[in-house]
């Protein structure tokens, strides 16, 4: 058994999780690399914890107060969120940028969209073109070729070829289209 470190620590021990609703539970009381049940733990108990402990608890982890009309259950998801990313690590930056891209599409009123190929950053793309070889590097905040930054493949595409070329499908990215019901039944 471990030893108590604080009042926390000691709940913990006796069978109760430990929660961020404890106005005690300080950061240098929790432990410092939670196991998964502990973590599964504080996450269940806060079912148990009444609408006034969870905004208390939302409002600890998040700095600010939950949004106003807020249900009980999305407090809880929201907290049960926040504390697998404190635990966890959050989203990358890659995934947030692309999340707002997303959001803007929606935003301008797009009904659907469709993200294509997500490529990772240090991903290499080659293409032969006219007998020479093009090489573009993925960076994080867009693309670099031949020592130079662009923001889309479409750009370098079109400074290879001198020509309107989609980028993704200069560089072979883009998926073939399905073949049509008649097609695959042969009707």
């Amino acid at each position: 058994m471990k030893p108590p470190v604080g009042n926390s620590s000691a709940r913990q021990n006796s069978g109760e999780p430990f929660s961020v609703l404890d106005p005690n539970a300080g950061r240098k009381e929790r432990l410092p690399n939670p196991t998964r049940a502990e973590l599964v733990c504080e996450i269940v108990a806060l079912v148990a914890r009444s609408t006034k402990e969870l905004r208390l608890a939302w409002r600890n982890l998040h700095h600010t107060g939950p949004p106003p009309g807020v249900s009980r259950d999305l407090l809880i998801r929201g907290l049960a969120d926040k504390l697998q990313e404190r635990d966890y690590g959050g989203p990358s930056r890659a995934l947030q940028r692309r999340l707002q891209v997303l959001a803007g599409e929606f935003e301008k009123g797009a009904r659907s969209y469709d993200p294509g190929r997500v490529l990772k950053t240090g991903t290499t793309l080659v293409r032969q073109w006219r007998g020479y070889s093009h090489t573009v590097l993925v960076k994080e905040d867009g693309f670099e070729y031949e020592g130079e930054r662009y923001r889309s493949l479409t750009m370098i595409a079109e400074r290879i070829t001198g020509a309107h070329w989609s980028g993704p499908r200069f560089f072979g990215l883009t998926q073939p289209a399905p073949a049509s019901l008649s097609a695959e039944t042969g009707q």
